[in-house]
């Protein structure tokens, strides 16, 4: 008659079993990070105006939060959400860009009345603190952010970063959209430099892009 196995043979029998499991699950879980890596960088590279891009589309806000970057596209996209009453107020922010970015919108018909000014950050995480900041005051519990494309998801997960309890949109200017025009307005320096500062933001900052 077969003598039973013991408590200690089975377990060594089990636990090679066990290792074999898990370095094929092991394995597999690899495989699988590794090509949604692999087909994050390859969207990356192909299609950076669909990574990069976020458009909200026609909302109605409290605000329009009109960030710098030395182009007078955004306050030119503000103004065109101004007149449409998609909000009744602009907020200027950055240092420089705010006192552009209001010249701009009261030559192209917002009231001065209607634009306050954050003039001091320099950068996208202190327009996000700054400007923020203003918001509660006014008893403002939404705004759209109007910037470049190419910084549009930077910047809203930047502002919902900071203040999680406001409602944020994104309504971003398109210059220099199609890849046509890349060349002529160095928009492929300016992609480049966004993915380095988006997983910058990430690392240090906890701003998830997603």
């Amino acid at each position: 008659m077969e003598k039973p196995r013991s408590m200690t043979a089975a377990i060594a029998e089990w636990r090679p079993a066990k290792r074999r499991l898990l370095k094929r699950w092991w394995v597999r879980i690899s495989i699988a990070a590794g090509s949604s890596l692999l087909a994050a960088v390859i969207a990356c590279y192909l299609l950076p105006q669909q990574v990069l891009t976020v458009d909200s589309g026609h909302i109605k806000a409290d605000a329009l939060l009109v960030l710098g970057g030395g182009s007078l596209e955004p306050p030119q996209r503000a103004a065109g959400l101004f007149k449409r009453g998609e909000a009744p107020l602009s907020i200027c922010t950055g240092i420089g860009d705010a006192d552009a970015n209001e010249a701009c919108l009261t030559n192209l018909g917002v009231l001065a009345s209607a634009i306050n000014l954050e003039p001091k950050s320099h950068s996208t995480r202190e327009n996000a603190e700054f400007a923020i900041a203003i918001l509660p005051a006014k008893h403002l519990k939404s705004a759209i952010i109007v910037t470049s494309w190419y910084h549009s998801r930077r910047a809203l997960a930047c502002f919902e970063h900071y203040a999680p309890d406001i409602n944020f949109y994104s309504r971003p200017s398109y210059m220099g959209f199609p890849k046509a025009e890349w060349n002529s307005e160095g928009i492929s320096g300016y992609v480049r430099v966004e993915y380095v500062k988006i997983l910058g933001y990430w690392v240090r900052y906890g701003v998830c892009p997603l």
